[in-house]
Protein backbone atom coordinates (compact mmCIF):
# COMPACT_ATOMS: atom_id res chain seq x y z
CA UNK A 1 0.00 0.00 0.00
CA UNK A 2 3.19 2.69 0.90
CA UNK A 3 4.29 2.00 -2.62
CA UNK A 4 1.50 2.34 -4.29
CA UNK A 5 0.87 5.53 -2.43
CA UNK A 6 4.31 6.83 -3.28
CA UNK A 7 3.89 6.00 -6.87
CA UNK A 8 0.99 8.04 -7.17
CA UNK A 9 2.58 10.88 -5.46
CA UNK A 10 6.03 10.54 -7.64
CA UNK A 11 3.40 10.38 -10.73
CA UNK A 12 1.68 13.70 -9.63
CA UNK A 13 5.37 15.19 -9.07
CA UNK A 14 7.07 13.99 -12.64
CA UNK A 15 3.56 14.59 -15.19
CA UNK A 16 3.51 18.65 -14.35
CA UNK A 17 7.77 18.44 -14.35
CA UNK A 18 7.25 16.40 -18.08
CA UNK A 19 4.48 18.65 -19.18
CA UNK A 20 6.37 21.30 -18.38
CA UNK A 21 9.93 20.50 -20.24
CA UNK A 22 8.01 18.93 -23.30
CA UNK A 23 5.98 22.02 -23.68
CA UNK A 24 9.24 24.28 -23.27
CA UNK A 25 11.11 22.51 -25.66
CA UNK A 26 8.42 22.89 -28.32
CA UNK A 27 8.35 26.51 -27.61
CA UNK A 28 12.06 27.12 -27.92
CA UNK A 29 11.73 25.81 -31.59
CA UNK A 30 9.03 27.12 -32.68
CA UNK A 31 10.97 30.20 -31.87
CA UNK A 32 14.55 30.56 -32.17
CA UNK A 33 16.62 33.63 -31.81
CA UNK A 34 15.57 36.31 -34.58
CA UNK A 35 19.06 38.48 -33.56
CA UNK A 36 22.05 38.75 -31.74
CA UNK A 37 23.71 38.36 -28.28
CA UNK A 38 25.43 40.62 -26.10
CA UNK A 39 26.71 39.13 -22.57
CA UNK A 40 26.20 41.91 -19.51
CA UNK A 41 27.96 40.55 -16.19
CA UNK A 42 25.90 36.98 -16.48
CA UNK A 43 23.23 38.17 -18.27
CA UNK A 44 22.99 37.25 -21.66
CA UNK A 45 21.09 39.45 -23.75
CA UNK A 46 19.13 38.67 -27.07
CA UNK A 47 18.09 41.89 -29.27
CA UNK A 48 17.36 42.86 -33.09
CA UNK A 49 19.20 45.83 -34.37
CA UNK A 50 18.22 47.27 -37.98
CA UNK A 51 18.07 50.42 -39.47
CA UNK A 52 20.82 53.33 -39.22
CA UNK A 53 20.55 56.68 -37.97
CA UNK A 54 20.05 58.16 -34.63
CA UNK A 55 19.38 54.98 -32.37
CA UNK A 56 15.57 53.88 -30.63
CA UNK A 57 16.10 51.59 -28.16
CA UNK A 58 12.51 49.72 -26.94
CA UNK A 59 11.97 48.04 -23.39
CA UNK A 60 9.15 45.77 -22.78
CA UNK A 61 7.27 44.75 -20.05
CA UNK A 62 6.22 42.41 -17.30
CA UNK A 63 5.67 38.84 -18.87
CA UNK A 64 6.60 40.41 -22.58
CA UNK A 65 9.31 39.79 -24.80
CA UNK A 66 10.90 41.63 -28.21
CA UNK A 67 8.10 40.72 -30.18
CA UNK A 68 5.66 42.55 -27.98
CA UNK A 69 6.94 45.62 -30.46
CA UNK A 70 6.46 43.14 -33.53
CA UNK A 71 3.07 45.18 -34.55
CA UNK A 72 5.06 48.67 -35.26
CA UNK A 73 5.89 49.51 -38.72
CA UNK A 74 9.69 48.75 -38.04
CA UNK A 75 10.28 49.22 -41.46
CA UNK A 76 9.07 52.69 -40.98
CA UNK A 77 11.06 53.51 -38.10
CA UNK A 78 14.40 51.62 -39.64
CA UNK A 79 13.94 54.09 -42.62
CA UNK A 80 15.44 57.04 -40.56
CA UNK A 81 16.80 55.09 -37.22
CA UNK A 82 18.69 52.81 -35.62
CA UNK A 83 15.97 50.06 -34.22
CA UNK A 84 17.53 48.39 -31.08
CA UNK A 85 14.65 45.76 -29.24
CA UNK A 86 15.81 44.04 -26.28
CA UNK A 87 14.55 40.99 -24.74
CA UNK A 88 15.11 41.87 -20.64
CA UNK A 89 17.15 39.50 -19.09
CA UNK A 90 15.07 36.19 -18.15
CA UNK A 91 12.60 36.83 -21.21
CA UNK A 92 12.28 36.23 -24.37
CA UNK A 93 15.64 34.70 -25.72
CA UNK A 94 17.42 36.15 -23.17
CA UNK A 95 18.59 34.54 -19.98
CA UNK A 96 19.22 36.08 -16.47
CA UNK A 97 21.89 34.65 -14.45
CA UNK A 98 21.38 32.71 -11.03
CA UNK A 99 22.54 35.52 -8.88
CA UNK A 100 21.12 38.42 -10.60
CA UNK A 101 19.05 41.00 -9.51
CA UNK A 102 15.61 41.64 -10.65
CA UNK A 103 14.99 44.89 -9.01
CA UNK A 104 14.56 48.04 -10.90
CA UNK A 105 17.94 49.74 -10.64
CA UNK A 106 19.78 46.08 -11.72
CA UNK A 107 17.40 46.33 -14.64
CA UNK A 108 18.28 49.87 -15.44
CA UNK A 109 21.93 49.44 -14.86
CA UNK A 110 21.82 46.28 -17.79
CA UNK A 111 19.62 48.37 -20.30
CA UNK A 112 22.60 51.44 -20.01
CA UNK A 113 25.50 48.56 -20.39
CA UNK A 114 23.89 47.50 -23.53
CA UNK A 115 23.52 50.79 -24.80
CA UNK A 116 27.04 51.87 -24.17
CA UNK A 117 28.42 48.16 -25.27
CA UNK A 118 26.74 48.87 -28.88
CA UNK A 119 28.57 51.89 -29.03
CA UNK A 120 24.74 53.69 -29.09
CA UNK A 121 24.97 57.53 -29.18
CA UNK A 122 22.25 58.58 -26.64
CA UNK A 123 19.27 56.78 -28.17
CA UNK A 124 15.42 57.61 -27.23
CA UNK A 125 14.57 55.53 -24.92
CA UNK A 126 10.78 53.63 -25.09
CA UNK A 127 10.11 51.70 -22.57
CA UNK A 128 6.61 49.90 -22.17
CA UNK A 129 4.75 48.84 -18.51
CA UNK A 130 7.50 47.83 -16.40
CA UNK A 131 9.67 49.02 -19.15
CA UNK A 132 8.83 52.11 -18.41
CA UNK A 133 10.19 52.21 -15.41
CA UNK A 134 13.14 50.04 -15.96
CA UNK A 135 13.50 53.26 -18.28
CA UNK A 136 12.97 55.82 -16.17
CA UNK A 137 15.27 54.49 -13.81
CA UNK A 138 18.04 54.62 -16.76
CA UNK A 139 17.55 58.40 -16.82
CA UNK A 140 17.74 58.99 -12.82
CA UNK A 141 20.85 56.80 -12.87
CA UNK A 142 22.13 57.20 -16.03
CA UNK A 143 21.12 60.08 -17.76
CA UNK A 144 24.40 60.67 -19.62
CA UNK A 145 23.46 57.32 -22.22
CA UNK A 146 19.79 58.69 -23.23
CA UNK A 147 18.25 61.85 -25.23
CA UNK A 148 14.84 60.99 -24.13
CA UNK A 149 12.70 58.78 -22.81
CA UNK A 150 9.53 57.69 -24.55
CA UNK A 151 7.31 55.76 -22.15
CA UNK A 152 4.28 54.03 -23.27
CA UNK A 153 1.88 52.84 -20.26
CA UNK A 154 4.76 53.14 -17.60
CA UNK A 155 4.60 51.80 -14.05
CA UNK A 156 5.84 55.07 -11.99
CA UNK A 157 4.44 54.77 -9.04
CA UNK A 158 4.03 51.68 -6.30
CA UNK A 159 0.39 49.68 -6.10
CA UNK A 160 -0.49 48.58 -2.79
CA UNK A 161 -1.57 45.30 -5.03
CA UNK A 162 -0.66 43.82 -8.01
CA UNK A 163 -2.38 43.93 -10.84
CA UNK A 164 -5.40 40.69 -10.75
CA UNK A 165 -3.67 39.41 -14.07
CA UNK A 166 -0.39 39.30 -12.52
CA UNK A 167 -1.11 38.31 -9.06
CA UNK A 168 0.02 34.19 -9.63
CA UNK A 169 3.36 35.81 -9.81
CA UNK A 170 3.58 37.05 -6.22
CA UNK A 171 5.93 34.04 -5.08
CA UNK A 172 8.03 35.76 -2.71
CA UNK A 173 10.16 32.36 -1.98
CA UNK A 174 13.00 31.90 -4.59
CA UNK A 175 12.61 28.30 -3.68
CA UNK A 176 8.72 28.17 -3.75
CA UNK A 177 9.13 30.37 -7.02
CA UNK A 178 11.41 27.77 -8.46
CA UNK A 179 9.52 24.37 -7.72
CA UNK A 180 5.82 26.51 -8.88
CA UNK A 181 8.15 27.15 -12.15
CA UNK A 182 8.77 23.62 -12.99
CA UNK A 183 5.18 22.31 -11.57
CA UNK A 184 1.73 24.28 -11.47
CA UNK A 185 3.07 27.26 -13.83
CA UNK A 186 2.61 26.34 -17.22
CA UNK A 187 -0.35 24.29 -16.98
CA UNK A 188 -2.17 26.68 -15.03
CA UNK A 189 -1.03 29.03 -17.63
CA UNK A 190 -2.59 27.70 -20.19
CA UNK A 191 -5.67 26.79 -18.87
CA UNK A 192 -6.36 30.74 -17.74
CA UNK A 193 -4.40 32.11 -20.52
CA UNK A 194 -7.84 33.53 -22.20
CA UNK A 195 -9.11 35.10 -18.78
CA UNK A 196 -5.32 36.38 -18.27
CA UNK A 197 -4.88 37.60 -21.35
CA UNK A 198 -8.15 39.28 -21.69
CA UNK A 199 -7.61 41.42 -18.81
CA UNK A 200 -3.82 42.64 -19.87
CA UNK A 201 -5.48 43.66 -22.97
CA UNK A 202 -9.09 45.39 -21.79
CA UNK A 203 -11.00 47.23 -23.04
CA UNK A 204 -9.09 46.39 -26.61
CA UNK A 205 -9.11 42.78 -28.11
CA UNK A 206 -5.93 40.92 -28.23
CA UNK A 207 -5.12 40.11 -32.18
CA UNK A 208 -5.76 36.24 -32.74
CA UNK A 209 -2.04 36.23 -33.91
CA UNK A 210 -0.56 37.68 -30.58
CA UNK A 211 0.46 33.68 -29.65
CA UNK A 212 3.24 34.03 -32.36
CA UNK A 213 3.37 37.37 -33.65
CA UNK A 214 3.50 39.05 -30.58
CA UNK A 215 5.17 36.41 -28.19
CA UNK A 216 2.47 35.12 -26.26
CA UNK A 217 3.69 31.69 -26.29
CA UNK A 218 7.03 32.24 -24.87
CA UNK A 219 5.73 32.34 -21.69
CA UNK A 220 5.29 29.02 -21.19
CA UNK A 221 8.88 28.35 -19.90
CA UNK A 222 9.65 27.52 -16.70
CA UNK A 223 12.80 30.33 -16.09
CA UNK A 224 10.48 33.06 -17.83
CA UNK A 225 7.58 32.04 -15.35
CA UNK A 226 10.56 32.64 -12.61
CA UNK A 227 11.93 35.63 -14.07
CA UNK A 228 8.46 37.27 -14.25
CA UNK A 229 7.94 36.21 -11.01
CA UNK A 230 11.34 38.00 -9.54
CA UNK A 231 10.77 41.23 -11.67
CA UNK A 232 7.05 41.64 -9.76
CA UNK A 233 8.30 40.56 -6.30
CA UNK A 234 11.32 42.87 -6.47
CA UNK A 235 9.32 46.04 -8.72
CA UNK A 236 8.39 47.66 -5.51
CA UNK A 237 12.13 47.58 -3.70
CA UNK A 238 12.83 51.17 -6.21
CA UNK A 239 9.98 52.72 -6.79
CA UNK A 240 9.82 54.62 -3.64
CA UNK A 241 13.01 55.86 -3.99
CA UNK A 242 12.36 57.06 -7.86
CA UNK A 243 8.96 58.68 -6.94
CA UNK A 244 11.40 61.03 -4.56
CA UNK A 245 14.00 62.14 -7.30
CA UNK A 246 11.56 62.34 -10.58
CA UNK A 247 11.67 66.41 -9.98
CA UNK A 248 15.52 66.03 -10.27
CA UNK A 249 14.96 64.27 -13.77
CA UNK A 250 17.13 66.07 -16.29
CA UNK A 251 16.23 63.64 -18.97
CA UNK A 252 13.03 65.00 -21.29
CA UNK A 253 10.35 62.52 -20.67
CA UNK A 254 7.08 61.89 -22.83
CA UNK A 255 4.44 59.71 -22.05
CA UNK A 256 1.43 58.01 -23.73
CA UNK A 257 -1.58 56.20 -21.76
CA UNK A 258 -4.56 54.66 -22.76
CA UNK A 259 -6.94 55.85 -20.45
CA UNK A 260 -8.96 52.52 -20.42
CA UNK A 261 -5.83 51.12 -19.49
CA UNK A 262 -6.96 48.00 -16.79
CA UNK A 263 -3.67 46.94 -15.64
CA UNK A 264 -1.75 50.38 -14.75
CA UNK A 265 -4.47 53.65 -13.83
CA UNK A 266 -3.29 56.60 -15.81
CA UNK A 267 -4.39 59.04 -12.67
CA UNK A 268 -2.02 56.90 -10.30
CA UNK A 269 0.81 56.33 -13.35
CA UNK A 270 0.77 59.01 -15.64
CA UNK A 271 -0.76 62.38 -14.18
CA UNK A 272 0.94 61.51 -11.11
CA UNK A 273 4.57 61.27 -12.81
CA UNK A 274 3.36 64.76 -14.29
CA UNK A 275 2.34 66.21 -10.98
CA UNK A 276 6.38 65.58 -9.71
CA UNK A 277 7.66 66.49 -12.96
CA UNK A 278 5.74 69.35 -14.96
CA UNK A 279 7.90 68.78 -17.98
CA UNK A 280 6.29 65.24 -18.66
CA UNK A 281 4.87 65.60 -22.02
CA UNK A 282 1.81 63.27 -21.15
CA UNK A 283 -0.64 61.80 -23.85
CA UNK A 284 -3.83 60.03 -23.20
CA UNK A 285 -5.55 57.96 -25.96
CA UNK A 286 -8.60 56.45 -26.07
CA UNK A 287 -7.27 52.87 -25.56
CA UNK A 288 -5.90 49.90 -22.57
CA UNK A 289 -2.53 48.51 -21.67
CA UNK A 290 -1.35 46.98 -24.44
CA UNK A 291 -0.99 50.32 -27.21
CA UNK A 292 1.80 48.84 -29.08
CA UNK A 293 -0.04 46.08 -30.19
CA UNK A 294 -3.72 47.34 -30.74
CA UNK A 295 -2.32 50.94 -31.75
CA UNK A 296 0.77 50.17 -34.06
CA UNK A 297 0.16 52.57 -36.58
CA UNK A 298 -0.63 55.38 -33.92
CA UNK A 299 2.34 54.36 -31.13
CA UNK A 300 4.64 54.34 -33.62
CA UNK A 301 3.61 58.19 -35.48
CA UNK A 302 4.15 58.86 -31.73
CA UNK A 303 7.53 57.42 -31.43
CA UNK A 304 8.61 59.02 -34.22
CA UNK A 305 7.40 62.34 -33.56
CA UNK A 306 9.09 62.16 -29.81
CA UNK A 307 12.42 61.05 -31.59
CA UNK A 308 12.28 64.09 -34.08
CA UNK A 309 11.80 66.40 -30.90
CA UNK A 310 14.93 64.70 -29.10
CA UNK A 311 17.31 66.67 -31.01
CA UNK A 312 15.97 69.66 -31.06
CA UNK A 313 15.45 69.60 -27.37
CA UNK A 314 18.86 68.55 -26.75
CA UNK A 315 20.02 71.77 -28.62
CA UNK A 316 17.51 73.96 -26.33
CA UNK A 317 19.20 72.23 -22.87
CA UNK A 318 22.90 72.56 -24.01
Amino acid sequence: MTSIVLGVIALAILAPVAFTFFIARRVNKGFPPEGQFIDIGGDRVHYTDRGTGPAIVFVHGLCGNLRNFAYLDMDRLARSHRVIVIDRPGAGRSVRAADSPANIYAQAHTVAQCIEQLGLDKPVLVGHSLGGAISLAVGLNHPHVIRRLALIAPLTHAESTPPGAFRGLVLTSPLVRRLVSWTLAIPLSIINSRKAIAAVFAPEAMPKDFPFKGGGLLGLRPHVFYAASSDLVAAPEDLPDMERRYASMTVPVDVLYGRGDRILNVKRQGEALKQKLDRVNLGIIDGGHMLPVTQPALTTDWVLAVAAAAPAQAELLA
